[in-house]
């Protein structure tokens, strides 16, 4: 099955809620019974309010884009123009283009798969011919560090490691002075996901990113939020708070699979204002793919579908 199947079976639930509400207002009138059946199962989605808003407002209006328009076809294209705020291109072309060592400073909560998308990163960036390293910053579970070792040993690409409860910023420290001792071309990350408080788990990446500060004064390059699609609107308040308190420049989303409620693609990259960078929709190396707006949104909610 291609990558993009997969997709299409990942967001097959939320695809067929939307659709089955939207159904109702073609070529119908705009009973308010059927318009609050379309708002829920949007939010639902996890679309967001801002976006459920602006739709429901152009139908009820019925004036420019939205006159004698099919509602489905309007609505895809409304969330294709938000998705394609959302495109950036390829990873390889901005580290290629960036410093080096050029240092992705990975974060986010434990179960995400933040270790995951590091090593298919990894794996990813020695393909395309750059000089890679791991650095195993989350101390805090023997489980993550060994993980990024299995990956190291099976992609080739060498690992900084500390024990068990070291000092995550200075494994950091290591791995910074490693790569660029090396001329190595990207570093990747792995913090800790949940430390004992959410302060505790902000100010130990502060003082990470300090310690990256320090020896390369504007990386990091790239701090990189991977998040779990399946926690909906959980997920946008999880890139909010990571985001005012690191600052971060790009998104990963996982678990696209099955359970994800889609729609949440939709409202981070409208309420937040943020690139997504990645998807992932599966365990296997090739599924995690650069985001692709109109891939996304054919996937989520194509514009030609056929009669129920």
């Amino acid at each position: 099955m291609s990558w993009i199947q997969r997709l299409q079976d990942g967001l097959s639930k939320t695809r067929q809620s939307v659709q089955s509400s939207l159904r109702r207002l073609v070529g119908g009138q705009l009973d308010p019974a059927v318009m609050e059946e379309v708002e829920e199962s949007l939010l639902q989605a996890d679309v967001g309010v801002r976006t459920v808003q602006r739709f429901l407002e152009g139908v009820n209006s019925q004036t420019g884009p939205f006159q004698s328009a099919n509602p489905l076809e309007v609505l895809h294209n409304l969330l294709l123009d938000i998705l394609r705020k959302g495109e950036t291109e390829p990873l390889e072309d901005i580290i290629r283009r960036g410093p080096k060592p050029f240092v992705f400073l990975t974060i986010g909560i434990n179960g995400v798969g933040k270790t995951t998308t590091i090593a298919k990163l990894g794996h990813r960036f020695s393909q395309h011919g750059l000089k890679t390293l791991f650095v195993a910053g989350d101390t805090f579970r023997a489980a993550a560090i060994e993980q990024l070792d299995i990956w190291g040993k099976r992609t080739g690409i060498d690992v900084i490691k500390h024990k068990q409860g070291s000092d995550p910023a200075a494994v950091v420290f290591d791995g910074i002075v490693a790569a660029k001792s090396r001329d190595l071309d990207v570093v990747l990350i792995d913090t800790a996901g949940r430390l004992h408080t959410k302060i505790n788990l902000m100010d130990e990446l502060r003082k990470i990113k300090r310690i990256i500060q320090r020896e390369i004064p504007d990386a990091p390059h790239e701090t990189l939020l991977v998040l779990d699609g399946t926690l909906g609107q959980n997920t946008i308040a999880q890139a909010r708070q990571f985001h005012e308190t690191i600052g971060v420049t790009g998104l990963a989303l996982t678990k696209l699979d099955g359970t994800a409620r889609g729609g949440v693609v939709v409202a981070i990259v409208d309420e937040l204002n943020l690139p997504i960078r990645l998807i992932g929709v599966g365990e296997g190396e090739e599924d995690l793919q650069d985001f692709n707006a109109s891939a996304f949104i054919d996937a989520l909610l194509p514009k030609e579908t056929p009669p129920t």
